[in-house]
């Protein structure tokens, strides 16, 4: 090689390296704020990665994600929000009601972008869904709402029952109080009595599942709740263990060995969460953007379960499940 087209080559890969390192530094940043666990998340958070690569963004190529898990732990969200703020992200997204609020707390500015299961109405998020203003949107998928359906579809399996038990967590009152107050609505209208288990730890739960066998509940609900969701395993093990029949808010929960569950398509929702990201991204304001509302819902039964649970479901209920696990 001659020396000058030594000399030109090196040149201009000179010229290069500053370019890349700013085209790196310029990469836009993610924060993910979510108030439960990586392990029992992984799953959404894998749905919101391919909602943005649908945008055109692929993680670690040209955009880069922050993540923040507060592992049920809510007092830790206020403090990682601030943090993301500190790191001047492009966008926050973040996962269910909790670190919403956090993040909403913590920021006016940067914009927002939310997947909650309350009405993000109601719970102070945006003033209208139509156009929500300001620097927050996002996506619902009601599942805080679904507690008239989950008590109705629990009655029908077992109509017998009067007395049903509610697991929740105190410590997430945003949601527990709300979904408390519409389950008993509904339980009247049933009537039904709603015994509130209160449980924010491992202990809690234990010691309440303990009670529930004293009073021979005869059935539970569990509230939505990151840290409820985080224990499936204990939860499911209990319920087994004590023979109560339970509904729960996942699908996870059903495969796991719980009898039943009603839930939203949160998978649909985190992608959906990963697209309004990247439409942010992309330079649309988030005031702009109608929070999506998620219309399907999964209604799943473990017969395997209910036949351990001496449980016959009856042939109205079974036909208008959407999975049924043998």
């Amino acid at each position: 090689m001659r020396r000058r087209n030594f000399i030109t080559l090196l040149g201009g890969a000179a010229a290069a390296w500053p370019l890349a390192a700013h085209a790196q530094q310029m990469m836009p940043i993610v924060g993910f704020l979510h108030q439960g666990q990586a392990k029992q998340a992984e799953s959404f958070a894998a749905a919101f990665r391919e909602g943005l690569n649908k945008s055109g963004y692929i993680e670690g190529q040209n955009v880069t994600i922050e993540y923040r898990w507060a592992e049920g732990d809510y007092d830790r969200l206020r403090q990682m929000a601030a943090d993301l703020v500190h790191r001047k992200v492009s966008v926050i997204a973040s996962v269910f009601s909790v670190a919403c609020l956090a993040a909403k707390a913590a920021t006016s500015t940067i914009p927002i972008v939310f997947v909650t299961g309350t009405d993000p109405i109601r719970e102070g998020l945006v003033p209208a869904l139509n156009r929500p203003g300001g620097n927050v949107t996002g996506v619902t998928f009601f599942v805080a709402l679904l507690g008239e359906k989950r008590l109705s579809l629990l009655h029908d399996v077992l109509p017998a029952a009067k007395t049903i038990a509610l697991l929740i967590n105190p410590t997430n009152h945003v949601v527990s109080e709300n979904y408390l107050k519409d389950t008993q609505t509904a339980a009247r209208t049933l009537g039904l009595q709603i015994i509130v288990v209160p449980a924010s730890s491992e202990h809690e739960i234990d010691n309440g599942f303990h009670t529930m066998a004293e009073q021979r509940i005869d059935a539970l609900m569990i509230s939505p709740d990151a840290f409820l969701l985080s224990r499936q395993d204990q939860i499911v093990a209990l319920a087994a263990r004590h023979a109560i029949p339970t509904m729960y808010l996942q699908r996870q929960n059903v495969v796991a060995g719980g009898l039943m569950s009603y839930s939203g398509d949160l998978a649909g929702a985190h992608r959906e969460l990963g697209i309004y990201t990247g439409r942010i991204l992309k330079g649309e304001k988030p005031a702009d953007i109608p929070v999506a509302q998620s219309t399907k819902f999964e209604f799943v039964l473990n017969l395997k379960t209910a036949k351990t649970l001496g449980l016959t479901i009856p042939p109205d209920v079974l036909s208008i499940a959407d999975e049924a696990i043998e």
